[in-house]
């Protein structure tokens, strides 16, 4: 059989099964010596997240206080029915 033969796929079964798993006893896990330590790189783009929520909540409550307590017109101070109009949504035309 040459290199470029594909094998059989009972064979390529037996050859996957057969292979060990890799030893955990220099790695355990995939947690190398730096594992879980985090770099100052990684402090200085949390707080500039932080710095970041801080002014959208500003800025987010500053626009909700301008906001009306209620979009609702009260009765009182509703406005008379509209007048049929010349078409033209109230606008007066210049002669």
């Amino acid at each position: 059989m040459t290199s470029f033969d594909p094998i059989p796929w009972e064979q390529t079964t037996a050859i996957v099964l057969a292979q060990q798993p890799p030893s955990t006893d220099k790695d355990p896990g995939g947690q190398q010596e730096d594992f879980g330590k985090s770099s100052p790189l990684g402090l200085l783009v949390l707080v500039l997240f932080f710095i970041a929520v801080v002014f959208l909540v500003k800025s987010m409550s500053k626009h909700l206080k301008k906001l009306p307590a209620s979009f609702d017109e009260p009765e009182a101070d509703a406005k008379p029915e509209a007048k049929a109009g010349n078409g033209n949504g109230g606008a007066k035309k210049d002669d």
